[in-house]
């Protein structure tokens, strides 16, 4: 892209063996416009089009990119009571929300063919009046493949986001790997990364707001498990990135933070099947983060430690994934019904 470069990009290993087969992939760390989607796309398209520059083949971004984290934001809640204010902060965030399908999944399929990159994008998912945590994956001929919604929300996340359910477990096998997502501490969650393993993912991507640094130990961790590369996006927000009070308030605080205070601190990082950091973490601003994946190395570390494959033990550890979805109401037409169900119809009558 012509000009000078929204934010710095941090490229850590170009110097990989390019006779095996490689994929460049970069991180975004970076933060939302709170409460402006429009305006958070347009962000979006800069920071693609940047990493699509640098050769990079696929682009994670953080956790809710689009509509934003909700830092500090309590909703106006207390155990019995909701305040106005929090549920006007609730209606204003579900209206920076997306459909999906809709307008805002389109332009993101088409910026993903227009930059020719598979790309991997955290949103807040807006069905009827429910939220989810969910992230959205596109190829580079402009598809979306699909989307994954959060199985647990974290914390106070349960007050205004939805969970997921099994139907939404995506991996995709793409010409560059098998790729695939799990959002923020659902990747602490034993069954739920065992579930990626059995689908053969090659590139883990694990978008998140966590910015501790035990995170690390945890992307180290799962590189290590599962024989994959990891992939983790964090945002770098400050004060300033939301809007200021009283329209946005920080709840648990002593004092308002100043505009320049850090939110979130990143710590963005790429971690190689051996785990070895590739890239990060970086905990100094807005960044991109690029590295070249040898895909060799995944075979290389089954070699040693295969999960659910040489070194599992079905016949005394096994798992179930449900994979059907649950809808909370489900309309059952007399053709579907069982011949016991409709014998107990007539005897209703």
């Amino acid at each position: 892209m012509a000009g000078e470069s929204v934010i710095p990009e941090v490229e850590m290993n170009a110097g990989a063996d390019q006779a095996a087969a490689t994929v460049r992939v970069t991180v975004v760390q970076a933060a939302s416009v709170f409460y402006d989607t429009p305006a958070t796309l347009d962000k979006a398209e800069k920071l693609i089009a940047e990493a699509a520059g640098y050769g990079s083949q696929l682009v994670l971004f953080p956790e809710v990119f689009i509509g934003g984290y909700p830092h500090g934001c309590t909703f106006g809640l207390v155990v019995g009571n909701r305040t106005a204010k929090g549920k006007e902060d609730f209606r204003k965030y579900h209206a920076s929300a997306i459909d999906v399908p809709g307008p805002e999944v389109s332009r993101l399929a088409a910026l993903a063919g227009k930059y020719k990159v598979f790309l991997v994008i955290g949103v807040v998912e807006r069905a009827g009046y429910a939220l989810y945590n969910t992230a959205l994956t596109f190829d580079p001929l402009g598809k979306y493949l699909g989307k994954h919604r959060k199985l647990m929300p974290t914390a106070l996340e349960r007050v205004f986001l939805g969970c997921g359910d099994g139907s939404t477990i995506p991996v995709y096998d793409t010409p560059i790997g098998k790729i695939g997502a799990l959002i923020c501490w659902e990747n602490r969650m034993p069954l739920m990364r065992t579930a990626m393993y059995a689908k053969g993912i090659e590139i883990y991507c694990a978008p998140t707001v966590d910015c501790m640094t035990t995170w690390q130990a945890s992307m180290t961790h799962i590189a290590l498990e599962g024989g994959c590369f990891v992939l983790s996006a964090i945002p770098f927000t400050r004060r300033k990135d939301y809007p200021p009070p009283p329209e946005y308030t920080f709840g648990g605080l002593e004092e308002e933070p100043s505009p320049e205070s850090v939110v979130c601190s990143g710590g963005s990082v790429i971690i190689s099947p051996s785990g070895t950091v590739l890239a990060g973490p970086n905990f100094e601003g807005e960044a991109l983060l690029t590295a070249d994946l040898d895909l060799g190395e995944i075979v290389r570390a089954k070699f040693d430690f295969d999960v659910v494959g040489h070194y599992s033990r079905p016949e005394v550890l096994s798992l179930v994934v449900k994979t059907d979805p649950k809808a909370a109401v489900s309309f059952v037409s007399d053709a579907e019904k069982t011949p016991s169900e409709k014998r107990d119809d007539v005897l209703k009558t």
